[in-house]
């Protein structure tokens, strides 16, 4: 498992360069746009309007290796649709 994000200020930060992901509300990460790219299934997925860009937050230390997490089922589709963007495509912006 690779660390390629962390959350500061309700935004996800690239782990590898620092740049803004998009904003995260409870753990429903968007993108730039406001559509879902990640969530936890414990939270409702639902887009949001295009956020404001944060100033630029200070970067993370690497976290201990996590244990492997069990795979959650996909949720339905929200209103908006879902982000055009991959977790990855979203990550290496």
């Amino acid at each position: 498992m690779d660390w390629v994000a962390y959350l500061a200020k309700d935004h996800a930060w690239s782990a590898e360069n620092g740049n803004w992901l998009g904003p995260v509300k409870g753990l429903l990460c968007l993108d730039h746009g406001g559509h879902p790219v990640a969530w936890n299934p414990k939270e409702s997925v639902k887009g949001s309007s295009a956020p404001s860009r944060p100033s630029r937050a200070s970067r993370a230390s690497r976290p201990s290796r996590p244990s492997r997490p069990s795979r959650p089922s996909r949720p339905s589709t929200p209103s908006g649709g879902w982000s055009s963007m991959s977790f990855y495509a979203w990550v290496g912006q």
